[in-house]
């Protein structure tokens, strides 16, 4: 049986764009709706996790879970889905630290002599 399933990408080659267009509705850059069956979700997905390169993507479809759905990830992404005694939770990850801060160099006693008042 069809069921709705919904496919969020960034930064997806272009013949993987094109793969899922020929599926499913692109309604805003990087997300796809359709009604697919469990084999053509099945085969779009593994397509897409094998070729995705810098890519990331999360698929959600139907199942019967507590929630009602399920969602896969695949690439490297921030956010990663955690069982929570059977609810999927979503842990997100640290950022990268920001390089120690670099203070402005003060000015040479030459500037601060010749400025305008």
């Amino acid at each position: 049986m069809a069921t709705l399933t919904v496919i969020a990408t960034t930064a997806i080659p272009q013949h993987l764009r094109g793969a899922l267009t020929r599926w499913m509705t692109e309604p805003m850059p990087g997300l796809y709706v359709g009604t697919l069956s469990a084999r053509v979700r099945t085969e779009l997905w593994t397509t897409l996790s094998a070729t995705l390169e810098d890519g990331a993507a999360v698929l959600i479809h139907p199942a019967p879970t507590e929630q009602g759905y399920t969602l896969q990830t695949a690439g490297t992404r921030r956010r990663t889905p955690i069982d929570f005694d059977g609810l999927t939770l979503i842990s997100l990850s640290p950022q990268e630290p920001d390089p120690a801060p670099t203070t402005p160099e003060p000015f040479p006693p030459s500037q601060i002599d010749n400025a305008p008042e």
